[in-house]
């Protein structure tokens, strides 16, 4: 293709040579896009009221501490899973509370709806058999471990968030009261999986 030395003169440069140019200056823009920290769609204002937590980057990728089902008759019928940081799953397995700073615990929730396709599949081997699987998603919740900064809440930092959005500030006065009764496990509801 050439270097920029070749083409000084960048309208008397050969077509061929500035369209590389070109092609080149935009895969570099796009890059250093990519690479820029709200590229992941989370803007400075979307952190949670109160605690000013936000959707930390790869939570998916953490690892499973536990799931389960929540059932509140005729309000909700949700699956949930529960993801830990590595300082989160490293206190969970060696039975460490209160958590470290630096825990994050993640709570994504789904509504929970039946499986036609894996129920005629079922339905052979085990006649009645019923199969749950996710629906659409509910929200995501956060529990951030930080005794300094959130002394005032048990050392924890919270966040809900719908459809990447935080939850309003209302929401969030309701997160450190409903944590209460699990004072004794350093206000964490959640048990490792066996």
């Amino acid at each position: 293709m050439g270097s920029l030395e070749d083409c000084q003169d960048f309208k008397r440069c050969n077509p061929m040579k500035r369209i590389g140019f070109l092609l080149l200056a935009v895969a570099t823009l796009a890059g250093a896009v990519a690479y820029m920290p709200h590229a992941s769609g989370q803007s400075d204002g979307d952190s949670s009221p109160i605690y000013g937590v936000k959707i930390p980057a790869g939570y998916r990728d953490w690892k499973v501490i536990a799931v389960d089902h929540l059932l509140l008759a005729g309000k909700s019928d949700q699956l949930r899973a529960q993801l830990g940081n590595d300082i989160a799953i490293k206190a969970f397995k060696e039975g460490k509370v209160p958590f470290p700073d630096g825990t994050i615990i993640a709570a994504i929730h789904w509504a929970r709806v039946p499986s036609e396709d894996n129920n005629k599949v079922l339905a052979g081997p085990f006649p009645g058999a019923q199969s749950f699987v996710l629906g659409s998603p509910v929200n995501v919740q956060f529990m951030v471990k930080d005794s300094k900064k959130y002394a005032a809440t048990g050392g924890w930092g919270f966040a809900d968030f719908t459809g990447g959005r935080p939850g309003d500030k209302a929401l969030h006065e309701t997160c450190f009261p409903c944590h209460a009764p699990a004072k004794d496990r350093d206000f964490v509801f959640t048990h490792y999986a066996p």
